[in-house]
């Protein structure tokens, strides 16, 4: 308990502020590389021929991993030290709102990407979007519609429409709780080693590869795909966890009940995804 409780007491709020902007600042450098016709191109061109393009491509892909993970670390500890409380109920559901938001700017930048795992990705976000009753076709149209439109849409979601979006939900809470960058010169240290050290992956189909699988965190939903339809396994498990995630601010019988489904529900997702990576 008394580890839990140190690790709750960790700032990660501002460590993944500071890993959203180093994010954003790559990624500018990046997009002004970025061909959203020919994706796979330009992205093996700018590991090859840009001068250090392999390191902003590298910068971009782990800060925004070092992101979406401290925020949701940070959501952990809000729960854990019971500040939701001191939140009202719309600006918690706000902010709950930021992770689906994050994750959905995590997984089209790997669809971006246009290699294997990128490719593999859109299908199965079209697949699954499709899947929803009535509305399937509408929101493909305007999130994906990859194979009409090739990665237009996603392009324009992932630079401009999911940040903005991001941004309404979490402004009133940053404001309110400006970071310090100077304060952070080791984690701007640790990610901009990492990205010396290791390059950020690119997935090249390989000659009688049978397999291929999407991004880490979409491999639960995957291995669970093989079993379920996609509408159940790809839309229905993952709104049940963001709307018990929303329900936990609720001071009651309800609010806990909540709490032990979301923990339920991610150790089940975090044995389910390790399994899918030990099959193959």
């Amino acid at each position: 308990m008394f580890i839990i409780r140190r690790l709750s007491e960790i700032r990660w709020g501002e460590y993944s502020l500071v890993a959203l902007y180093v994010s954003i600042f790559s990624g500018i450098v990046v997009a002004l590389q970025y061909d959203s016709v020919h994706p796979f191109y330009s992205s093996v061109a700018l590991d090859s021929l840009i001068p250090f393009g392999w390191f902003w491509r590298s910068l971009h892909f782990y800060s925004s991993q070092v992101f979406f993970l401290f925020s949701g670390f940070h959501l952990w500890a809000v729960i854990c030290n019971q500040s939701v409380l001191k939140l009202s109920l719309s600006k918690y559901i706000m902010l709950s709102g930021t992770l689906p938001v994050a994750l959905l700017l995590l997984f089209t930048g790997y669809i971006l990407r246009g290699d294997t795992t990128g490719e593999f990705a859109g299908i199965i976000a079209e697949n699954v979007t499709l899947s929803i009753p009535l509305l399937g076709g509408i929101l493909n149209d305007f999130l994906f519609d990859i194979t009409k439109k090739g990665m237009q849409n996603v392009y324009v979601n992932h630079l401009i429409g999911l940040v903005v979006l991001w941004l309404i939900l979490a402004w009133d809470h940053i404001r309110r709780y400006p970071t310090g960058f100077l304060k952070h010169g080791l984690l701007y240290f640790m990610i901009v080693g990492l990205s010396f050290v290791l390059k950020a992956p690119m997935d090249i189909n390989s000659p009688g590869e049978q397999f291929f699988s999407g991004p880490w965190f979409f491999l639960g939903i995957q291995e669970i795909m093989r079993f379920i339809p996609p509408f159940w396994s790809g839309v229905v498990i993952p709104l049940l966890f963001i709307v018990a995630l929303a329900m936990i601010r609720l001071d009651n019988i309800w609010g806990r009940r909540a709490v032990f489904f979301t923990s339920t529900w991610l150790v089940l997702y975090g044995g389910i995804t390790l399994y899918s990576l030990l099959r193959f």
